[in-house]
């Protein structure tokens, strides 16, 4: 017991210190996916969630890139992270992603079709999240509700739309601070949780993306 309780405690020592350092250089590194992975195969730090079906995923090396690569074929899941941000200290979000394949005939605005290759959930809270995903067919730039438990609100942000940029990697750089307030209409709470997705069993097709280097900045 003694030795948990040390082990536990010399865990949140460095999780602080990691911060700490992250802080004073103006970022907060959420995930680069260069620390390996556990006895599951799953990124160090973060969690597998399985929601239809079997996870296909793996770290991988991609040009100079440590990434998540995600496969779907008819399945749901995600890896997520706990984290704790301030956007007001830290309202800038990046990050890297690469789409090989879309679900076919993917749509985030009717429950049948809400199929994503890629989508980054940010959690504020058990009742408030908001997603940004690359859609299938959904313009660029739409803003909305998203599908969501009843006691859920998640307002959804395509980034990216349609096939014209798969298979090349792209860099996103959102406000987040700014898109809290523009679609909940209030001030932002601390992000209390990251989640990486991809899912394809509405639309019963298939999909493939990557995921790097997922950081918070300064402004």
């Amino acid at each position: 017991m003694k030795t948990m309780i040390v082990l536990n405690a010399l865990v949140a020592s460095f999780l602080f210190l990691y911060s700490a350092a992250g802080a004073a250089e103006g970022r907060l590194v959420i995930a680069d996916f260069s620390t390996g992975v556990n006895e599951k195969g799953v990124p160090q730090g973060w969690q597998l969630k399985e929601k239809s079906g079997k996870a296909d995923y793996a770290v991988v090396k991609d040009g100079d890139l440590n990434a998540v690569r995600f496969r779907s074929a008819n399945t749901s899941f995600s890896l997520q992270k706990e984290v704790l941000v301030d956007l007001k200290q830290f309202p800038i979000l990046t990050w890297k992603w690469k789409v090989t394949k879309l679900p076919v005939g993917g749509d985030f605005r009717r429950s049948k079709t809400d199929d994503q290759a890629a989508q980054l959930f940010l959690a504020f809270s058990k009742t408030r999240a908001m997603v940004y995903i690359w859609d299938t067919t959904v313009p660029q730039g739409t803003m909305g509700n998203a599908s969501a438990p009843f006691f859920m609100s998640i307002k959804a942000i395509v980034v990216r739309s349609g096939a014209a940029d798969t298979g090349k990697w792209l860099t996103e750089v959102r406000n987040v601070y700014d898109d809290y307030k523009k679609l909940f209409g209030d001030e932002p709470t601390e992000v209390e949780g990251v989640r990486l997705q991809i899912n394809s069993q509405h639309t019963e097709t298939s999909a493939e993306s990557y995921f790097a280097d997922v950081v918070f900045m300064k402004q």
